[in-house]
C-alpha cells in the first residue's frame, strides 16, 4: 500500500489516478498510523514551499517523516515534494525543508540565460546521472517529462539521479539519498515515461537503498 500525504497542499487526483492505473493500491492520508503501516510513502505538493513546510509542521508530518524514514521507509517526493526534502529553501525568504536530502532550493530567475522563461514549463529530456538508479529502470537517456516549477535544487551532489537542461542551468530532475528519492517533474503527467517511474516505486525496486 502506497500513502499518499494529504497536507492540504497538491493535486492529488492525477497522482492517485496514476497509481491506480499500473496497479498500485493508495489511499490518501494524514492519520500517523496509515503512514506508519503503509509500505511506502509519496509526498506531492504544489505551491509556495514555506506554505507547505509550515502545514507539514503543524500536522507534525515533518517529524513523522523523518522518524519513518530513518526506520527504512521508502519516500518519494514530488515537485514542491522533492523540493522539502532538502535541508532549506530560499523561496521568498529562508525555510527550513524536511532535511533528509542534502542541497538547497533556489530560484531559477536570476540564474537563467537571457530570454529563458519562468516558470521552466512543459516537456524537458533527461540526462540520466545516475541510470543504475531503481528510480530510473525504465527511463532511458533522453526521455522527456513535464515540468513545472521556478525554483530548483542545489547543491544535490551525489544524490543527483537525473537532471535536465533550461536556460543554461543543469536542474535536478531526480534525486536519491538511500530511501529517499524524489522528481522535480510530475511523473503523473509524463507519459508512459512517468507511469514507468512510479511503477518502479510502487514495486519497490529501490528498497535494497533503504
Amino acid at each position: 500500500m502506497i500513502a499518499v500525504v494529504d497536507y492540504g497542499v497538491g493535486n492529488l487526483y492525477s497522482l492517485t489516478c496514476s497509481l491506480r492505473h499500473i496497479g498500485a493500491a493508495c489511499t490518501v492520508t494524514r492519520e500517523e498510523e496509515a503512514l506508519r503501516t503503509a509500505d511506502r510513502i509519496i509526498l506531492p505538493g504544489v505551491g509556495a514551499f514555506g506554505d507547505a513546510a509550515a502545514k507539514l509542521r503543524a500536522l507534525r508530518l515533518d517529524a513523522l517523516l523523518r522518524d519513518l524514514t530513518g526506520q527504512g521507509k521508502p519516500l518519494m517526493g514530488i515537485c514542491l515534494g522533492m523540493q522539502l526534502l532538502f535541508d532549506k529553501s530560499y523561496e521568498y525568504g529562508e525555510h527550513s525543508g524536511l532535511g533528509l536530502i542534502p542541497g538547497k532550493v533556489r530560484p531559477l530567475a536570476p540564474v537563467l540565460a537571457p530570454g529563458a522563461k519562468v516558470p521552466h514549463m512543459g516537456w524537458n529530456s533527461l540526462h540520466l546521472n545516475r541510470p543504475e538508479d531503481p528510480l530510473l529502470s525504465g527511463v532511458r537517456e533522453g526521455d522527456f517529462v513535464y515540468y513545472v516549477h521556478s525554483f530548483y535544487a542545489t547543491g544535490c551532489g551525489e544524490a543527483l539521479a537525473a537532471s535536465s537542461e533550461h536556460g543554461g542551468v543543469t536542474v535536478a530532475g531526480a534525486v536519491r539519498r538511500g530511501c529517499v528519492c524524489g522528481t522535480q517533474f510530475h511523473p503523473e503527467k509524463s507519459g508512459a515515461v512517468g507511469l514507468r517511474i512510479l511503477r518502479a516505486f510502487a514495486m519497490g525496486e529501490g528498497d535494497a537503498a533503504c
